[in-house]
C-alpha cells in the first residue's frame, strides 16, 4: 500500500507541476497576449476550402498582371515572411512603388489595409495592385477578367461562386479568403505567455521597457497594434492625407503590428531604415521623445524577435492555362 500511495503522490506532484508550468507568467504587461486563432470574416465572403485554394492560385499567378511578370507573391512573398525585403517593390516595367510593401501575414486582423488605410478590407486591397499602373498595370477590370477566362479559371470560379461567376469582385474575394489563412502562431512570446516556453532575460527586459516608455500605447494587445492611425513626422510622405485630402491627416499612417517585425526589413513606410535596431531608436525618439541607450535598444530588439511566429506552410499551386498557345501578354 505504501508503494501505491507513494506512486500516486509522485503522479499528483507531476500533474501539479505541469499545471503550474502552464500558468501565465505574472510579469506580462497588461494587454499583451497570444495571437488570436480566429480572423474576422466578412458576412459577404464566407470561407471554404475551395475558395481559399482558388485564392491561393490567384495570389501566386502572374496572370493578374498585364505583362505576366508580377503576382501578389512578387511583393508579398510567402517564402520571405509576406514581404519582398525591398525598399520599394518592383512593378510593371521595373518601376518602383511609392511605399514599402507591408507583410501579408496576419493581415486579416487589420482594421484597414495599406499604410494609409485606403482599403477597408482585404478584398478591397486585392483590387488595388491589378489596376495600379506602377504595379500590375492592367488597363481595365474587363481586360483582367478576359485574361482569367482565357487562362481557364472559369470552371474554378463556378465551383466556388456558382455558374458564370468569374468576375473582378469574386477574384478579390478569393484572394481575401486565402490571405485570411496566413497566420503565424506559436511565436516564442506566445508560448511564454501560455507557460509552454521561455524567452531570454534580455527579451523580458525589453518587454518591460516597451511598456514603461509608452510604445504599447499604440503597439498594444495580442496583435501589438491598436489598428489606429498615428502621426509619424518622418520623411516626406503625406500618409493618410493623400487619401482624405485633410490637412489634419498629414503624415498619419496605420500603426503597424510588431508581429514578425524582425523578419520584414527594411522599415517604415518608405523602407528607409535598414535595421530593426535603428528603427527602434528612431521610433522612440520621434514618437516618444525618448533617447534609448544601446542596452535598451538591444533588449527591445530581443523582445521583438520573440514575436516571430511559425510561417504558414504553403504548397506552390499549379495554374490553369490553355493548351496549344500562350496567353496574350502585353507590354
Amino acid at each position: 500500500m505504501k508503494l501505491v500511495s507513494s506512486g500516486i503522490g509522485i503522479l499528483l506532484m507531476l500533474i501539479s507541476g505541469v499545471a503550474q508550468a502552464a500558468e501565465r507568467p505574472a510579469n506580462i504587461p497588461e494587454g499583451m497576449g497570444v495571437l488570436p486563432t480566429v480572423v474576422p470574416i466578412p458576412a459577404d465572403n464566407p470561407m471554404s476550402a475551395a475558395k481559399t485554394e482558388l485564392g491561393k492560385q490567384l495570389y501566386f499567378d502572374p496572370v493578374l498582371s498585364k505583362s505576366g511578370h508580377i503576382s501578389c507573391n512578387s511583393c508579398h512573398n510567402l517564402g520571405t515572411w509576406g514581404v519582398d525585403n525591398q525598399v520599394r517593390s518592383i512593378g510593371h516595367k521595373w518601376q518602383r512603388g511609392g511605399r514599402n510593401a507591408p507583410t501579408s501575414f496576419n493581415s486579416g486582423f487589420w482594421s484597414a489595409q495599406f499604410w494609409d488605410g485606403r482599403a477597408p478590407q482585404l478584398e478591397d486591397q486585392a483590387k488595388g495592385p491589378p489596376m495600379n499602373p506602377v504595379e500590375m498595370a492592367d488597363d481595365s477590370e474587363e481586360q483582367l477578367v478576359s485574361r482569367l477566362q482565357e487562362a481557364g479559371y472559369a470552371p474554378l470560379f463556378d465551383k466556388v461562386f456558382g455558374k458564370n461567376s468569374l468576375s473582378f469582385d469574386n477574384m478579390a474575394k478569393a484572394i481575401g479568403a486565402f490571405e485570411r489563412t496566413l497566420l503565424t502562431p506559436d511565436a516564442p512570446f506566445d508560448l511564454y505567455v501560455q507557460g509552454k516556453g521561455e524567452i531570454s532575460k534580455a527579451a523580458k527586459r525589453g518587454m518591460q521597457k516597451v511598456a514603461e516608455i509608452g510604445c504599447t500605447g499604440c503597439h498594444s494587445g495580442p496583435l501589438f497594434t491598436n489598428n489606429s492611425y498615428q502621426q509619424f513626422m518622418y520623411g516626406t510622405d503625406d500618409g493618410r492625407k493623400s487619401v482624405t485630402g485633410k490637412v489634419d491627416d498629414d503624415h498619419f499612417f496605420r500603426v503597424q503590428s510588431w508581429r514578425n517585425v524582425a523578419m520584414t526589413a527594411p522599415y517604415f513606410h518608405d523602407g528607409s531604415v535598414k535595421t530593426l535596431s535603428e528603427a527602434v531608436r528612431i521610433m522612440a525618439k520621434v514618437q516618444l521623445d525618448t533617447k534609448l541607450s544601446n542596452a535598451d535598444v538591444a533588449d527591445i530588439v530581443a523582445f521583438l524577435k520573440t514575436l516571430t511566429g511559425k510561417a504558414p506552410q504553403v504548397t506552390y499551386p499549379v495554374f490553369p492555362r490553355p493548351a496549344g498557345h500562350a496567353l496574350n501578354w502585353k507590354n
